[in-house]
């Protein structure tokens, strides 16, 4: 039985490390391509598909900045980190036979379109992947926020956060054996916990705007079919 989707258009967000595997650091070559062939599965659904990618497989601003470099030099440093891991994961997607389009917040035109919210719309709805490179295009703004701004800008159904968990706990599961998995959340509960689901800025957005999230874990494979196709997995962040 062929499988049915549950939405018609979604977000993924990617987090810059979930690319570099156990390296740590740099692009994986073997994740990419695992990530592509699942993101492919889903696009053969008939499903549209846009991505935003982080970049602190490469450089993370804050962390730099926190070093004592100047935040705004910083940040943009990390968009550009983003648009590496965009071109990487347009190329594993075309690869695998998807036909994607990257579209920059900082104008490369060697190297990608210009965001340009109409033209994103029309290669959604013409089956394209497009891929969201260099955030919002501002200092001080997270890859999260990016997302969010994204997803509300084209009309996503849902936000799908794809990280090293599968869910959001009220402690760290890794160091904390007794951590708590939620299986659901309003907007308010992870503002009010400081949970780490997104960013107050990025969750503030989604909450205005009645956006679901759901957080969910990438490195089990077949998650991303899973999660379109309506299982109950990970943790769905929405309104009352």
């Amino acid at each position: 039985m062929a499988q049915e989707p549950c939405y018609k258009r979604i977000l993924l967000k990617l987090s810059g490390e979930a690319l570099a595997g156990q390296q740590g650091y740099g692009i994986d070559p073997d994740i990419i391509r695992g990530i592509a062939v699942e993101i492919r599965e889903v696009v053969d659904l008939g499903l549209e598909l846009a991505i935003v990618i982080g970049g602190g497989n490469i450089f993370r601003g804050v962390a730099a900045s926190s070093m004592g470099m100047d935040r705004a030099s910083a940040d943009y440093m990390g968009m550009l980190a983003t648009v590496m891991n965009s071109l990487a994961l347009q190329d594993a997607l075309e690869k695998a036979g998807v036909t994607t389009r990257v579209q920059s917040a900082i104008e490369m035109q060697e190297i990608a379109e210009p965001y340009i919210r109409r033209r994103a719309v029309r290669h959604l709805e013409k089956g394209r992947v497009v891929i969201f490179g260099a955030g919002t295009g501002n200092p001080f703004f997270t890859t999260d926020t990016a997302a969010s701004l994204r997803a509300i800008e084209i009309g996503a159904e849902i936000i799908l956060k794809a990280t090293k968990v599968d869910g959001v706990y009220n402690a760290d599961p890794n160091k904390d054996k007794d951590a708590v998995k939620y299986d659901q959340l309003t907007y308010l509960d992870v503002l009010k916990q400081g949970l780490k689901v997104m960013d107050s800025t990025a969750t503030s957005l989604c909450m205005d705007n009645d956006l679901p999230i759901l957080v969910f874990d990438l490195t089990c494979t077949g998650n991303i079919m899973r999660v379109v196709c309506g299982e109950q997995i990970g943790t769905i962040v929405k309104g009352e």
